[in-house]
């Protein structure tokens, strides 16, 4: 059985999935896409005594990333001396106009508690980050946003797909920076080569498979 388990805590009034993917072998553990609510949050970690290594971000939307550096402050504040320093890893750089005018979004939308955040590390495609001792591919999927990261394990036949593709949806393009072709480029071009049996977690709703999309999703027919 594999050890890497996954907490999905909705967060913001956009009821945004932040998903803490831990092993539940060894305890460590990394929370994605920590978009508010940092104490609902914490309590997860808490509560399934997690050891949190880094906050992963996919993209810098507020109801993504706005509870990032308050989560990273706390995290670290309860370390003990010494130890390492919790990161902020990805999104792609070029979400950094977004990260940078996170505040000010939260204000529009009743997010309390929003920081604009500098991450520790940006990724780019063809990175691989280490998420409870499971490798992760790192692929560029714009159009949501022109940063917008997946994280895919083939081996565990797994991925966390942000707002890319939903469960009979994909991702809103109605931004200045939102791109359609860019989005229906990215699934097929990207994820729907990785398989049907790929199971994902996305940024709303519950999660799919990718067969199961490439079957029934009506944004991808034709």
């Amino acid at each position: 059985m594999c050890a890497l388990k996954a907490v999905v805590v909705p967060v913001t009034p956009f009821r945004q999935n932040c998903t803490i993917l831990f092993n539940d072998e060894s305890g460590t553990g990394t929370v994605i896409d920590p978009g508010g609510d940092v104490p609902m949050i914490l309590a997860a970690i808490s509560r399934h005594g997690i050891k949190v290594e880094q906050i992963l971000l996919t993209h810098g939307h507020v109801d993504h990333a706005a509870g990032a550096d308050l989560l990273r402050e706390q995290l670290n504040d309860s370390r003990a001396e010494g130890s390492t320093p919790v990161p902020i890893v990805g999104p792609d750089r070029r979400d950094a106009f977004l990260l940078q005018g996170l505040a000010a979004q939260a204000t529009q939308f009743g997010i309390e508690g929003a920081r604009d955040v500098e991450p520790d590390r940006w990724l780019a495609e063809g990175d691989r980050v280490a998420i409870a001792g499971f490798d992760f591919d790192v692929l560029h999927c714009p159009g949501h946003t022109p940063g917008h990261l997946v994280f895919v394990a083939p081996q565990l036949h797994f991925a966390i797909l942000g707002d890319v593709l939903f469960k009979g949806s994909v991702g809103r393009t109605d931004f200045p920076y939102g791109n359609t072709r860019a989005l229906l480029d990215s699934i097929a071009e990207k994820i729907l080569p990785l398989g049907d049996d790929i199971a994902f977690i996305c940024g709303h709703g519950p999660g799919s498979t990718i067969g199961a999309e490439r079957q029934g999703n009506p944004f991808l027919r034709g």
